[in-house]
């Protein structure tokens, strides 16, 4: 009996050496793994009927968050972790269909939520942005700050008719300044009106805490869901989209065929500078046809890294082949988007370990944690 522990032990420790050797060989080093689910946790936010505001568009009271509540961007004021998440009413059925406002939530563990209970960023019939964001919203954020601490978020402008990034900066969070577009003075405003979706500002690690940085003396972001490009700024709120030698969009990174993102490569939470390279967390799109990678499910969203040059933040000097995350629990491949969904948008450092925010089937958030 002694023999045979003995040697069950020996195969169980050499299998489990070989499928961490096997791990290092899926991702490379660069590659940020190992995220888990703690146990019994998620979702950590789902949708309640209980919220309720006056609403400037419909003129009404609306149940702003009773529909779905999905797609987080995350940051931390004042010690507590905030998620800035999209929530949709019950005013309509179907994705796009119904109206999106941008939710809050804080928590000292980066676990455990508490709302605020009514939206801080949604669309209202009197500002500046009602004909970009009525009646459709504001979507998909993602959030960072300044080494001063001005919040900048990135976010979609849903009007039903066109999606298009928009701007709006904070010192709290809660009360948002809108500035539109990001692109409407660059090449003459030829880009203004343009699908654009899903922006990434690139940071950097200072004093324990992720600030925007800058390359070369200006600031540099990601964007894209169909592609992804890059475009600069001086001031955070106009932004240069980089262009090829036919005035088109540059495309750092597409969709690749007989991959996990051969439909679309969108980005996820704000990129970071690592000792390695400049880390893009996104998320591709399975297609469901031939041109698809037959090991993950159809139309699927699973989440991928690459990492460009610091020096040339347009090249690129690693990708990953295989996602790092994908959808597994009941609650990522069910509600809106049942092919299964984990959207990836908001990543924060708290106490020492590494928080990744991501909505799940369009339909909750859930958050997935690595500690280095």
């Amino acid at each position: 009996m002694r023999r045979f522990i003995t040697t069950t032990a020996v195969i169980i420790l050499t299998l489990t050496a070989s499928a961490q050797s096997l791990a290092g060989k899926e991702h490379p080093k660069w590659a940020w793994t190992g995220w888990e689910r703690p146990a019994g946790l998620n979702p950590i936010i789902a949708p309640t009927a209980e919220s309720e505001f006056w609403c400037p568009m419909q003129k009404r009271p609306m149940k702003w968050e009773e529909s779905d509540t999905f797609n987080p961007a995350a940051t931390v004021i004042n010690g507590k972790v905030v998620v800035l998440y999209r929530a949709e009413d019950n005013s309509a059925t179907g994705i796009g269909s119904r109206t999106s406002r941008i939710g809050y939530a804080s928590s000292d563990d980066g676990l455990h939520f508490k709302r605020h209970g009514a939206p801080v960023l949604f669309p209202d019939a009197t500002d500046n942005e009602a004909e970009n964001e009525c009646p459709g919203g504001c979507e998909d954020p993602r959030v960072c700050m300044t080494e001063d601490g001005l919040y900048v978020m990135m976010y979609t402008q849903w009007n039903r008719k066109q999606a298009r990034l928009g701007v709006a900066t904070s010192r709290d969070l809660v009360t948002w300044t809108k500035y539109g577009s990001p692109f409407a003075k660059a090449y003459g405003g030829k880009f203004a009106h343009v699908f654009s979706k899903s922006a990434s500002i690139v940071t950097k690690m200072k004093n324990g805490r992720p600030v925007i940085a800058k390359i070369k003396g200006k600031y540099w972001m990601y964007w894209g869901e169909q592609f992804v490009n890059v475009a600069t700024s001086e001031d955070l709120i106009n932004w240069t989209p980089m262009v090829d030698e036919k005035g088109d969009f540059l495309k750092v990174i597409e969709p690749r065929d007989g991959f996990f993102d051969s439909h679309l490569t969108e980005c996820g939470p704000p990129a970071i500078m690592t000792k390695d390279g400049i880390l893009l967390m996104y998320n591709g799109k399975n297609r469901g046809d031939e041109r698809g990678d037959k090991r993950y499910t159809a139309n699927s969203y699973c989440a991928g890294q690459v990492l460009f040059s610091k020096s040339d933040p347009t090249k690129v000097i690693g990708r990953l082949d295989k996602p790092f995350f994908i959808p597994e629990a009941s609650f990522e491949k069910s509600g809106q988007y049942p092919a299964g969904t984990v959207f990836i948008e908001g990543l924060v450092p708290h106490k020492g370990k590494w928080f990744l925010y991501y909505g799940c089937a369009d339909s909750r958030v859930s958050v997935a944690v690595h500690e280095p």
